[in-house]
Parts: C-alpha cells; sequence; structure tokens
C-alpha cells in the first residue's frame, strides 16, 4: 500500500510528479485550519511552503505522519519541536533557490547602479530625462559582501566575473575558502569603511540588534550603495531612510523589510530606494528545484532511508541515543555558545568527548556541535547524514578526540574554536539532566540556559580584575539600565589575578550599554551571547 502524502501549499508539477510515482497525493490547499485537521488524519507526510502554519494541534491530529517537508528553506511556520517530541522528520531545501537569490542580488545591484526602475518610470510617465539619470559602472568598483554562505558565494563568483573588487566579511569562513572564490577577507569595519558596494548575505541572531545602524551608516563610504536580499531586521530602517535622506547613502535596493508586506513603508517609496516584495526565490527554476528537492527528501524518509536535510534532531539507534542522546542540547548549547564568544577569523575546531560517552558512537554529538556552531550564523540543517558534506562545504578542519576520563563529571563535552584572534574554549555537561556551560576559557563557571525551553537565554560574560567591588559596581550599572540578573556565576584565575562574571540577563544590551560596563574601572571585556 502507497503512502499518502497531503500537499497542503502550491508547489511545482515537477515535485507532484515524483511524489506521484511513489505515493497516493492528495492535493488540498488554501484549507482552513479546521479543514486541514481532517485531512492530515490518513497522512503519512505532509508538505507545505509558506501559507500553512504547522501547528503542534495539526501535528497531534497527523496521527500517522512520518515526515512533514518545506518547500523551502525557513520552517518558522513549523512547529519543529512538536515533530521531534512525535519522532517526525522535518526536512526543507535549503539549496534550491540559491542561484535566484544571487541572481536577485546581481539584478538589484545592476538597477540601482543605473537608476533603471526610476528611468523606467519616467519614460512611461512620458518624460525623457537621460540627464536625470546618470548612473555609474560597475566594472572596477569595491563591493562587499556580508555573509559568505551559499548565496554569498554565489554572488561573489559571479561579481568576479564582473571585473569588480570583491571583499567580504564573515569570520566563519577560513582564509582558503575566501581565497578560492577570489574574494579579500576584511574585518567588518574595514569592509564599511571601503566599499561602494555593500550586499548582505548573513542571518541574524534572535533578538539580535540591526547588524546596520547610525553608527554603521556613518563609518561607511559617503555615496555607499546597499543591497538587502537576506533579512529585513538587519537594518535599522529609520537609519537607512536618514542616512538616505542626508545624501550619506546613495542609494539603496531592498527585498526584504523588517515587516511584511511593506505596504506603506516609507523606504518602498523612496525615490533612490529599488523595492521588490521578497522575490528571492520567485522564479521558475527555483519553485522547480526547491519541490524535486522537498519531494526527494519526503519519499526518501518514507522508505526508511534517512534525510539529508533534516532541521530536527537526528534519529539514531536506541542503545547511542541512551549513551550519547542525553547529551545533544549540551553539545549544541556548547556550539553555539562558541560561536558567539569567537572573535576574528575562523580557522578550525576540536571537539572532546570526556567520560562514559567516549565509548560510544559520537557522530550525533558532532552534528549537534556543528548545527549549534552554525545556530546563529547560517539556517544550514546539519545531521547525521549531512554534518560531514556540511565542515566540507565551509573548508572547517575539525578534530575529534575521545578521552575516557571526565572528572569530577561523568560526562564532558569541550568544544576549542581556534581563529586568528586565539582560541575559545567552552566545555558542558549534564546537571540534573538539564545542560550547563561548566569551563569557559579557563574558569570554572555554572551557566544553563532559560527556564523555559523555547526562550533564549540572554548572557553577559565579563573578564575582570579579581579585586572586591567589581560585582557591585557592574550590578548597580545594570540596575540603573533597567537590565535583570536572574542568575549569576563568577570564576577566576588565582594566579593571574583576573576573574570572569557570568550573568543571567532579561534582554541583550545595546552598543552604548556595553561601553558603560566597559567604562567602568577594572572590566576589561564585556561579551554577550544567547544560549
Amino acid at each position: 500500500m502507497n503512502p499518502r502524502i497531503l500537499i497542503a501549499d502550491p508547489i511545482a508539477q515537477e515535485g507532484l510528479d515524483l511524489l506521484a510515482e511513489g505515493a497516493d497525493i492528495d492535493v488540498a490547499t488554501g484549507l482552513a485550519a479546521d479543514e486541514l485537521l481532517k485531512h492530515i488524519a490518513d497522512a503519512d507526510a505532509l508538505i507545505v511552503r509558506s501559507e500553512t502554519q504547522v501547528t503542534r494541534a495539526l501535528i497531534a491530529a497527523g496521527t500517522k505522519l512520518r515526515v512533514i517537508g518545506r518547500a523551502g528553506v525557513g520552517v518558522d511556520n513549523i512547529d519543529v519541536d512538536a515533530a521531534t517530541e512525535r519522532g517526525i522528520v522535518v526536512v526543507n531545501a535549503p539549496t534550491g533557490n540559491t542561484t535566484s537569490a544571487a541572481e536577485l542580488a546581481i539584478a538589484l545591484l545592476l538597477a540601482l547602479a543605473r537608476n533603471v526602475p526610476a528611468a523606467d518610470a519616467s519614460l512611461r510617465g512620458g518624460a525623457w530625462e537621460r540627464q536625470n539619470f546618470i548612473g555609474v559602472e560597475l566594472r572596477g568598483k569595491t563591493v562587499g559582501i556580508i555573509g559568505l554562505g551559499q548565496v554569498g558565494s554565489a554572488v561573489a563568483r559571479r561579481l568576479n566575473a564582473m571585473e569588480m573588487h570583491v571583499v567580504a566579511h564573515d569570520p566563519f569562513v577560513p582564509d582558503e575558502h575566501a581565497r578560492h572564490l577570489g574574494v579579500d577577507l576584511l574585518s567588518f569595519d574595514d569592509l564599511l569603511a571601503t566599499a561602494d558596494f555593500i550586499t548582505l548575505h548573513t542571518t541574524l541572531s534572535p533578538g539580535a540588534p540591526p547588524l546596520l545602524g547610525r553608527e554603521e551608516f556613518q563609518r561607511m563610504r559617503d555615496g555607499v550603495r546597499l543591497v538587502n536580499t537576506a533579512r529585513g531586521g538587519l537594518i535599522d530602517e529609520a537609519a537607512l531612510l536618514e542616512a538616505l535622506e542626508a545624501g550619506k547613502v546613495g542609494g539603496a535596493a531592498l527585498d526584504v523589510f523588517s515587516q511584511e508586506p511593506a505596504v506603506g513603508n516609507p523606504l518602498a517609496e523612496h525615490p533612490r530606494v529599488v523595492a521588490t516584495p521578497h522575490l528571492g526565490a520567485s522564479t521558475l527554476e527555483a519553485q522547480e528545484r526547491v519541490a524535486i528537492d522537498v519531494a526527494r527528501e519526503v519519499l526518501s524518509v518514507l522508505a526508511g532511508a534517512p534525510a539529508t536535510t533534516a532541521v530536527n534532531a537526528p534519529l539514531i539507534d536506541a542503545e547511542s541515543l541512551d549513551a550519547v542522546g542525553p547529551y545533544l542540547g549540551v553539545a549544541h548549547m556548547i556550539g553555539t555558545l562558541v560561536t558567539q564568544l569567537t572573535e576574528g577569523q575562523f580557522q578550525a575546531v576540536s571537539i572532546d568527548y570526556s567520560g562514559e560517552i567516549a565509548l560510544h558512537d559520537v557522530t550525533p554529538l558532532k552534528a549537534a556541535t556543528i548545527a549549534g556552531l552554525l545556530d546563529t550564523i547560517s539556517e544550514e540543517p546539519v545531521n547525521l547524514v549531512s554534518v560531514n558534506n556540511v565542515i566540507a562545504h565551509r573548508g572547517w578542519p575539525v578534530t575529534e578526540q575521545k578521552l575516557p576520563d571526565a572528572a569530577p563529571y561523568a560526562n564532558l563535552i569541550t568544544v576549542r574554536l581556534t581563529s586568528s584572534s586565539g582560541d575559545v574554549l567552552v566545555s558542558g555537561t549534564l546537571v540534573h539532566g538539564q545542560p550547563h556551560i561548566v569551563e569557559i576559557d579557563g574558569f570554572r563557571v555554572d551557566v544553563s540556559r532559560a527556564e523555559h525551553e523555547d526562550e533564549h537565554g540572554h548572557i553577559l560574560i565579563l573578564h575582570n580584575e579579581d579585586r572586591p567591588g567589581r560585582v557591585g559596581a557592574v550590578g548597580l550599572t545594570l540596575g540603573e539600565i533597567e537590565v535583570n540578573i536572574s542568575a549569576m556565576d563568577v570564576g577566576k584565575l588565582e594566579e593571574e589575578g583576573e576573574a570572569i562574571m557570568v550573568l543571567s540577563v532579561n534582554r541583550a544590551l545595546t552598543p552604548p550599554e556595553i561601553d558603560g560596563l566597559l567604562a567602568l574601572d577594572g572590566i576589561e571585556k564585556v561579551l554577550q551571547a544567547t544560549i
């Protein structure tokens, strides 16, 4: 008997044809939530795009569900935790729209440089105003790419062919990978100061401030042109509007906005802005590819084979699950924290597994660690099948070591990330069944994540002189800016007179607020992260 697949959102015919070869398909698009509940009861698989909300209730009603497929990249409309609890694999199509997104960025860059939309509107309005639309050539100009993931790398290759000087900022790409792309890696500040054009291809951590705000615009070259096809929240839109009005930014091309639909957004109506309604994946080829990709993944899972684009917890056998399964959350949390604490250009990562877990297959822990490392900088799915491909694609040198002794803990996972600025080392384990960070750069600490698993816990890590009064000064300063401290731990290196404070707080701090802490006597370094 063929499995039954429910198609709740429209996908390309090529995907439907592929699914029909191995399953019975039920195309029921545009249904209200209550109607969808009736259709899901007998479905072995569900395929959606962004329209259908795959809620916990819908997943609960799908008593036969084994896999949920998202024909696209983002899975914000799917309750992944609810699916994982039920043992349902969630897959997506992360690479199907890479070319389309890259080509849209190039199209917007060209439209911005040559004033194409404004000139078109002028001529359609009955005017012939060539003198009003003098543009600039791309050849010989410096273009800065922020984020060298799959889309950013594809953009770099195309811009090199257009004879531009391509520079980039991405601290999590090794120098060798950048050289292979023909790209010069720069610091964030140097890129802002030298680029004639800037194009964004990165992600934004939950709760993080915009990447580009008033201070960043002031550090850019006068007349810089900006392209954003990544995330609307990467840009402080009010600051961009001010920079456009002041002439600091010569023009912007935006496919994404902080709130969508962006109807009524003043940026979308500005004369020096090229605005499009989130068209990154809107090509016939991209729609065909994501439909085929997700169809293959869904059929693979239904046939009992592993999925290469699973976005939820990897499936492992019962014996391994008993031994290392409880530590998947530890590994992921360590990886997430290490990435956020690392400064400089990424070079290598090493993972140590100590204690009883070292006697077992630790591949799931490796996958969870790499997933954590990428969590705040990429949407690439990482699981048992894809982990080595992800590592190879990014050019990351990863070494692993198994150690028998984890004293004073039963088990310990340690990740060391080496960058051009030095090493960051973080260790973690389970304490009363919950993931805890127990060491940061040689300092013994005890840090746990948010009380509720669906919340992001904000933490501050302060390096300070080991002398009285530092804790009180920090607490007073945070109180003055109405930041609540829910937990605090301290550690010190006695032989060096250096100490560390780790505080769990209720929100992320702004750059000026961080500067306020750094201004305190004896505070040497302040880092913040979410876990």
